[in-house]
C-alpha cells in the first residue's frame, strides 16, 4: 500500500497532475483557461488526498493551478 502525502492549495504541481489524470485530454489549453473558478475549486476539493481547507482557497491559488495544469496537459501531448 502506498502512502500519498496530503495535498494543500500551494501544491500546484500535485493538484495539476491529479486534475490531468482525472480529465486527461477532455480539457485542452484553451478549455483549461476557460474553466470557472467555482468549478476548479470544487474539483480540487474532490481530490482524494487533498487536505486544504475550502476557506483557504483564493484567486491566486486557482490561477496558479490553472496555469500549472496547462503545463501538465502540454507535457502529456509530447
Amino acid at each position: 500500500m502506498s502512502f500519498e502525502p496530503p495535498i494543500y492549495w500551494s501544491d500546484y504541481e500535485d493538484i495539476a497532475l491529479k486534475l490531468y489524470e482525472r480529465f486527461g485530454d477532455d480539457f485542452n489549453e484553451g478549455k483549461i483557461y476557460r474553466i470557472r473558478f467555482t468549478d476548479l475549486r470544487k474539483w480540487v476539493l474532490e481530490i482524494p488526498d487533498f487536505a486544504g481547507k475550502p476557506e483557504d482557497s483564493n484567486e491566486g491559488h486557482l490561477e496558479k493551478i490553472q496555469s500549472t495544469w496547462v503545463y501538465e496537459w502540454r507535457d502529456g501531448q509530447k
